[in-house]
């Protein structure tokens, strides 16, 4: 499931800045430090949770437009909590992390990471990384669905091109003439064109005169 499955937006786009946003944290003054800050820029926060499998959790049940996990936590560290955050919900996340070794860099943008806070995290810290975030995330979804609008029109084109060369073959009409026909029905039956050349390549059946 991807975040647009999930978020009803204007026009299609995301809001300028996250509104619900998930804490996660095994150490209790920090998330409680982290949920006051967060709450004091004007953020909904959801949890803290105390470990990333409530994390995960709590992102199923409530759809937080974007979580931040300690890098260090029981059941679940940060790092697998992001992969399944973001893998299977789409939900963008920052980690945070006392920790700034490369390797945690490099895993973390193979799976969904949008931001690293450093701790000790001010609130003027925490609002700039989270907007950086954001926008990077924003980014993401603008390319991404770009390539899906992409593939979707190349997948009707090739479905359009087998139908037609199905009707060439089997009426015997020139590939111009086979185009009219799958035109025709499409206008006949108040259908678009795509859903008509599915037919013919579902069933590859005559079209009707």
């Amino acid at each position: 499931m991807t975040k647009s499955d999930q978020q009803e937006l204007s026009n299609g786009h995301l809001d300028e800045s996250p509104i619900r946003v998930l804490v996660a944290d095994d150490e209790h003054l920090i998330a409680t430090g982290m949920q006051s800050n967060l709450e004091d820029l004007g953020y909904e926060v959801i949890g803290p949770a105390s470990n990333g499998k409530t994390a995960v959790d709590l992102c199923r049940l409530e759809s937080p437009d974007l979580a931040i996990l300690d890098i260090k936590m029981p059941e679940v560290d940060g790092l697998e909590a992001a992969d399944k955050i973001f893998g299977e919900l789409g939900i963008p996340v920052v980690i945070l992390s006392a920790y700034s070794d490369p390797e945690y860099v490099q895993a973390g943008n193979k799976i969904g990471i949008f931001g690293y806070l450093l701790k000790p995290v001010t609130k003027n810290q925490l609002h700039v990384g989270l907007e950086v975030a954001w926008a990077r995330y924003q980014d993401w979804a603008d390319q991404n669905e770009e390539a899906e609008e992409l593939r979707v029109r190349l997948e009707q084109r090739k479905i359009i091109e087998q139908a037609k060369w199905i009707i060439v073959k089997r009426k015997e009409v020139e590939e111009p003439d086979a185009m009219r026909m799958l035109q025709k029905q499409a206008r006949n039956n108040r259908k678009s064109l795509i859903d008509v050349a599915q037919a013919v390549v579902d069933s590859e059946s005559l079209l009707g005169e």
